[in-house]
């Protein structure tokens, strides 16, 4: 369960004012309608929750519980911040460097075909195209941890992968070795670049023809070869605590946040995007309130599908083989030893983590609010999901 501030303008407010048209249009897949009819729940009383009552102001409160899905903007701030801090002791103690991988937009159509198929093959290009340069430039396996994402500032599609990788390796000989000689770059970018289209066109042709299906995507295949590909590299970052709350803000980043929406009328939906090709400025983006949704449907995953994924020294795996140490030799901070030991309540380590107290009282700001009654979910008749979400749309 979580509970925050209310936006103004949230993403359930604008699927049920607009979503019953695009449910009707057939376009949405059942997860897409699956992921919609979470969000619309989501901190209702549908989901059950909690009555509480404030010990100093005496004031009656109800907390509703979260829905959960990994693609609600409600539901991902105390995710990103447990994952932080799990993560940031398995980091190795040396500068990361951050590489964007980006794939031209003409092979969208494969992706809007097949995006598990798509993904896969994006992750495996990324990792083989930094592992051979690992060996390629500085003789030694190196690693990553990737973050899918596949969306553009405006929702547009734009399947891309962020990696942290480290300035380090583990040689042949079974010697530990620093790499990347340059503060801004880790490897030559023109050649990455060059390497990992190689490797990703010819994974996605190997695929196509094993399925049968090359015939369909050949002319959006010879347009992304004719295009010039670009892998980002952006300068290195210092200390591993800084490296992973840095990858924290992308790991559990959906396609649209509710601060970024501005505002919702009768017939569109107006919300901040950050316009590359102008210093990127933030510039206020209209849609209407169909195709905004349309567009965030395309985020949505397949069931089960891994967006965070570590390769190479990073790789639970190699970890497990390996003599590496993963926690920087310092210091022990004695206090901070006894904070991890102690117990902690679930409230206690959201208030450490995200500095936000949820058994603080919103009315009177100084009293402590106490649950005295259990709200039980609301169980709806199993049936057909349309027409369940259909129901709750306006």
């Amino acid at each position: 369960m979580e509970k925050h501030c209310k936006n103004k303008h949230e993403l359930a407010h604008i699927v049920r004012q607009f979503g019953k048209s695009l449910l009707q249009s057939g376009e949405l897949s059942p997860k897409q309608i699956k992921v919609l009819y979470n969000i619309v729940q989501c901190r209702t009383a549908s989901l059950g929750g909690h009555e509480q009552v404030c010990d100093d102001c005496g004031v009656i409160h109800y907390s509703y519980n979260s829905c959960r899905d990994r693609h609600c903007p409600k539901c991902q701030g105390t995710k990103q911040a447990l994952w932080v801090e799990k993560l940031i002791k398995s980091t190795l103690a040396v500068k990361h460097y951050h590489i964007i991988f980006t794939v031209p937009h003409e092979l969208n159509q494969i992706y809007l075909w097949d995006r598990r198929l798509y993904c896969n093959i994006l992750f495996r290009a990324a990792s083989r195209t930094l592992h051979s340069f690992g060996y390629t430039h500085y003789g030694c396996e190196t690693g990553a941890v990737a973050v899918l994402h596949t969306w553009g500032q405006n929702l547009s599609l734009h399947p891309h992968l962020h990696c942290i990788v480290p300035a380090a390796g583990y040689s042949l000989s079974g010697k530990w070795r620093h790499i990347g000689k340059y503060d801004n770059y880790l490897y030559p970018v023109h050649q990455l670049s060059a390497a990992f289209k190689g490797k990703f066109l010819d994974s996605v042709k190997r695929e196509l023809r094993k399925l049968s299906a090359m015939d369909g995507f050949k002319v959006c295949i010879e347009k992304a070869h004719q295009k010039k590909w670009v892998v980002y590299c952006e300068s290195s970052l210092a200390g591993a605590e800084h490296v992973i709350r840095y990858l924290g803000q992308y790991t559990h980043r959906i396609a649209i946040s509710n601060q970024r929406i501005l505002n919702v009328d009768s017939t569109h939906v107006t919300f901040v995007a950050k316009d590359y090709r102008d210093r990127a400025q933030k510039k206020p983006v209209p849609l209407t309130g169909e195709e905004f949704l349309r567009r965030f449907s395309l985020h949505v995953m397949p069931d089960g599908y891994v967006r965070i994924r570590r390769f190479g020294i990073y790789h639970h795996s190699t970890k497990l083989h390996l003599d590496l140490q993963f926690v920087p030799d310092e210091k022990p901070d004695i206090e901070q030893m006894v904070a991890d030991q102690k117990d902690e309540t679930a409230s206690e380590r959201i208030l450490r983590l995200t500095g936000f107290d949820v058994t603080k009282c919103p009315h009177c700001k100084e009293g402590r609010l106490i649950v005295i009654k259990t709200l039980p979910r609301i169980r709806s008749p199993s049936g057909h999901l349309p027409s369940m979400l259909f129901a709750k749309l306006q």
